[in-house]
């Protein structure tokens, strides 16, 4: 499918329910009554606070995809594109019919629903789901292990976000969207469904190239067996985690939800037309690895308690009300080289103090800056 279809397809089908970062089993349970016949909903257990875990089925080919989102709470962007997904699954698009007849897909909106609704990375008992894939110890693990027992997937979509620390290599490209075939032994070993992975991910890719040129990357593959997608790997299913990540100016990663769509659209299309096998998994090997090469903000220039030196800025995410907000907070203060900000502000040596004519210090939080007595507003625009 063409790039500008695949674009058109997603500003015709996108769910103008669901934006920004807060995405919660508030948010969704109305759009899961409105599917209609062609999907299955069900319930398919409860979290540890007794809310609902819902599970959709769609489509009846012989190919079974898992796919399952919000393993981490407050990572919705893919869950957005999900719902994108599924409005474009009842359009009757013919090329879109294709998936639905030569596959059957088992789709998780949100698996932690008390991490969403707090949006927290961990459960309601500070576990992280995706270091729990072999003790179990959570009803979230256990219910997303009893679909992967039941549905028996041929392929797994492991669906997440990343910070805005993440580069495409050592480069001052963002790693927008980033991708992994996840190892299944410690000396990652490029087996034939890791190749499987590969090939379906080095897809993703090229069509990504026309859309971010540059800013997809891949995630180091150290093996660690506590991981779903490791886990599930070992257990010969290859999986894809998918790392939604951030664009200029959209810290709602709104504009990223469209990349992520499109390589819902791309990798399910291709499994869907093709045998794959793996024998064209070289192009993921030449996707660049993560670095961490970015701040929310760098000051260049700046003169901090009577010495010159760079500031780096991260922000951090704040729950406010039913809203995300961003909270900037000094990370280093120190020769920058080599890193970038997704905004830069070059202080021209003059002295940099926050509110009150305060020094600034490493862990102090300022929603503003005073350079030559001028207030700059450090807050997401």
């Amino acid at each position: 499918m063409k790039t500008s279809t695949i674009t058109s397809l997603f500003f015709e089908y996108k769910e103008s329910q669901l934006s920004h970062r807060y995405v919660t089993n508030n948010h969704i349970r109305s759009l899961l009554k409105k599917l209609n016949t062609n999907f299955k909903v069900e319930v398919i257990g409860q979290s540890v606070l007794k809310e609902d875990i819902y599970g959709v089925k769609l489509g009846h080919g012989k190919k079974r995809i898992l796919m399952w989102s919000q393993m981490h709470g407050n990572e919705s962007t893919t869950t957005k594109a999900i719902f994108d997904l599924f409005n474009t699954f009842s359009s009757g698009n013919s090329e879109i019919n294709t998936i639905l007849k030569n596959c059957t897909l088992y789709i998780i909106p949100i698996l932690n629903p008390d991490g969403a609704k707090a949006y927290t990375r961990v459960n309601a008992n500070k576990v992280d789901l995706n270091r729990d894939a072999q003790l179990r110890s959570q009803p979230e693990s256990k219910v997303l292990r009893s679909v992967f027992e039941t549905f028996k997937p041929h392929f797994c979509f492991n669906l997440h976000g990343q910070r805005t620390i993440f580069s495409a290599g050592n480069t001052n490209n963002i790693a927008t969207v980033s991708f992994l075939s996840p190892a299944q032994d410690q000396q990652c070993t490029i087996t034939s469904n890791r190749k499987i992975a590969m090939e379906i991910i080095g897809v993703m890719n090229h069509k990504l190239q026309e859309l971010i040129p540059k800013q997809v990357g891949v995630y180091d593959d150290a093996f660690n067996l506590n991981c779903v997608g490791d886990t599930f790997q070992s257990e010969n299913v290859p999986t894809i985690l998918f790392e939604a990540g951030h664009s200029p100016n959209d810290y709602g990663r709104d504009i990223t939800r469209l990349y992520i769509y499109t390589s819902f659209i791309v990798s399910l299309l291709y499994i869907a037309k093709n045998t794959v096998k793996g024998e064209q998994y070289e192009a993921y090997l030449e996707i660049p690895e993560n670095g961490k090469c970015f701040y929310d903000i760098i000051i260049r220039n700046a003169k901090v308690n009577g010495y010159p030196n760079d500031i780096a800025i991260l922000y951090k995410e704040i729950l406010v009300g039913n809203e995300v907000t961003f909270l900037p907070i000094i990370e280093e203060i120190d020769d920058l080289m080599g890193f970038y900000g997704h905004i830069e502000i070059n202080a021209q040596g003059n002295d940099v103090l926050g509110a009150d004519s305060k020094m600034l210090k490493i862990g102090s939080a300022h929603e503003f800056i005073f350079i030559k007595k001028i207030k700059k507003s450090l807050l997401v625009k």
